[in-house]
């Protein structure tokens, strides 16, 4: 492999990583909050699993970099993450929550199904792993969808409220970085494309079943380097304790 799709693959891998660390991170912070015990012992275990899949994404970008998770987790700054602006939102109510969850679900979804047939076998076999425990959280989120969405007048309005707040976001999922077509031609990621209308192929008719309108609008967000000031107050909570002394070990 030589050093420029070296390069593009680890910073797709970052992004990956750093997509499922944020959010496991929001998730759990529903543990001891969420509606009914039964969801506070699942959200808790979809934000385990989601900061499982990160560390293999990690652990994956130090075969290609040297760097280290921890140091990558730890110690650096909001400016220096990739992750999606969707996923570093406040966990908000509820049916945010939910629909955050089924939106981000069914984009990684397509992308790992695709994801699974990559011509770089280390990530294949990494996405064999994890794909199943995709299927659950999907599943899960997607009932949540339903349930709310076709409750009360209440739960229904509060789900297009946060459908109407966080569509925005969602074409910043479909962003390619400049050096994504080297990995495309190479046949180690899918175009953006097929992950684009894979993801609506599922979205658009589950949001029409639970009687929710996407609205028109997105944003044009360019870089994955690009973040609300909710990233800083996220990272001071999770970095609070490692910064307090760099050097110590776990």
């Amino acid at each position: 492999m030589n050093q420029k799709l070296q390069q593009a693959l680890a910073a797709q891998l970052l992004a990956m990583a750093d997509d499922e660390l944020i959010l496991s991170h929001r998730n759990g912070e529903w543990i001891g909050h969420a509606p009914i015990l039964e969801e506070d012992i699942a959200l808790a275990n979809i934000a385990q699993d989601e900061l499982g899949h990160a560390t293999l994404w990690y652990q994956l970008h130090q075969t290609l970099t040297g760097a280290d998770p921890d140091r990558l987790v730890y110690f650096r700054d909001a400016a220096d993450f990739c992750n999606l602006q969707l996923v570093e939102l406040p966990k908000g109510d509820w049916a945010l929550t939910m629909v955050r969850q089924f939106l981000f679900d069914a984009y990684e979804l397509s992308l790992y199904t695709r994801l699974a047939e990559s011509a770089y076998q280390p990530l294949a076999d990494a996405v064999a792993k994890v794909k199943n425990e995709e299927v659950y959280h999907y599943r899960h989120s997607s009932a949540w969808l339903l349930r709310l969405g076709m409750g009360t007048e209440e739960s229904h309005s509060r789900m297009q409220r946060a459908l109407d707040e966080l569509w925005p976001y969602t074409d910043q999922l479909f962003q390619a970085a400049e050096d994504r077509q080297l990995l495309v031609e190479s046949g180690m990621v899918p175009p953006v494309d097929a992950v684009r209308d894979a993801w609506k192929a599922v979205v658009l008719p589950q949001l029409a079943e639970a009687n929710l309108v996407p609205p028109q609008q997105t944003m044009t967000i360019h870089s994955r380097k690009d973040h609300t000031a909710h990233l800083d107050a996220l990272l001071a909570d999770l970095q609070q304790v490692a910064r307090q002394d760099s050097e110590a070990t776990w």
